[in-house]
């Protein structure tokens, strides 16, 4: 969790995809497909809301994944300031995530313990808001790469998945991305109970 998520064409999120769109960064990425609308896998490129070099909230395309042995696209928010992979972006390289909704699928599993997926789930807060979710960015070759910050999901969704992204209200996601902002504070108050419904 989280492995998709999606970027309807709505009025809220326009703004972010034309302003990523307008990114010279955009042309850099050898071989990343960016998502200006629809579903977001990994390794896509897509709109995330980061500070500039004057510390102030400004949208950048960024790579969803950290690369290596295999592509790292979620941290988990307990522990990532201990990690030597996330430590140094926890502290100083925050960002957050727009998106309509998310996906996760259902985790069955059997009598020796094997955990197979079932059916595909779809999450949101509204019908007409974006949700932010939490992330993580570093740069690769010049160019950053970001992970999705996942915590354990609400009592409502457990049943599906233990876990869900760390999802902010948008007026703390601003403070979440602060290069003076204090994370462990920010993400207190995280929503938990999405409403939810089995993706068509």
């Amino acid at each position: 969790m989280c492995a998709r998520y999606f970027l309807e064409e709505s009025p809220e999120l326009r703004p972010y995809v034309e302003k990523m769109n307008r990114s010279p960064l955009l042309t850099m990425f050898p071989g990343a497909a960016a998502v200006t609308a629809g579903e977001v896998r990994p390794g896509n490129v897509s709109p995330v809301l980061a500070t500039n070099r004057r510390g102030e909230a400004a949208v950048f395309p960024m790579r969803w994944g950290y690369g290596g042995k295999t592509l790292l696209i979620n941290a988990r928010s307990e522990t990532a300031a201990m990690k030597p992979t996330f430590a140094e972006s926890w502290a100083l390289r925050r960002c957050a995530v727009p998106a309509s909704w998310y996906y996760e699928w259902l985790h069955l599993t059997d009598g020796q313990g094997r955990v197979r997926t079932g059916e595909k789930y779809l999450f949101r807060f509204s019908e007409t808001h974006a949700l932010w979710m939490c992330g993580l960015y570093r740069m690769e070759n010049g160019l950053p790469h970001y992970v999705i910050l996942t915590r354990e999901a609400g009592e409502s969704i457990r049943f599906i998945h233990n876990r869900m992204p760390l999802i902010l209200p948008r007026e703390a996601a601003e403070d979440w991305i602060r290069p003076d902002g204090k994370p462990e504070e920010t993400a207190a108050a995280a929503l938990t109970e999405p409403e939810f419904r089995k993706a068509v």
